[in-house]
């Protein structure tokens, strides 16, 4: 495999990975380094990426472990994961500063969550994966994946009904 092909494959999804290495990192940098690692490391196995259903399903789940493994090491010790991909048209004004303060509550419970739960709301509900591509990535079957999705999302749902954001406390 030469170096145009090598590019054509991966052209379709890098974005995606820079994406769940920020999700995961948060810091840019970490992220960018992660995603230049990730793309390194599929470089080197070029000869057998023929072998692979997915490339794309590889390649995430690659940049999900080298990110857990930085997040880990001692090295990212400040680091923390935080959700921060989410971008407005332009509403107005109120509208904006209303969305933003529940942004800011959404992001504080998720924060809050486990780190599986995080990484699957991410892979589902920020980059838009179908299930069977998400079982691939985070070795799980798609009936874990659809429960831990659907209890995350109710606590995120009785979180945001308790806050002070809509008057029931």
């Amino acid at each position: 495999m030469n170096q145009n092909v090598f590019i054509e494959l991966i052209n379709p999804f890098k974005d995606k990975v820079f994406r769940l290495a920020k999700r995961l990192l948060t810091s840019t940098e970490e992220a960018e380094d992660a995603t230049q690692e990730v793309m390194v490391k599929l470089w080197n196995k070029k000869e057998n990426l023929e072998d692979y259903n997915s490339v794309e399903a590889l390649a995430m789940t690659m940049t999900k472990n080298y990110c857990l493994d930085q997040l880990k090491s001692k090295r990212a010790s400040n680091l923390q994961i935080v959700h921060n991909n989410f971008t407005d048209r332009e509403p107005r004004l109120d509208k904006k500063i209303e969305d933003e303060d529940t942004l800011e509550w959404v992001e504080k419970i998720i924060n809050q969550m486990p780190e599986q739960m995080q990484l699957l709301i991410q892979l589902r509900d920020v980059e838009q994966y179908e299930f069977d591509e998400i079982a691939k990535i985070v070795n799980m079957n798609e009936t874990a994946i659809r429960v831990a999705l659907s209890r995350a999302r109710k606590k995120i749902r009785e979180s945001m009904i308790n806050t002070h954001l809509y008057g029931t406390k």
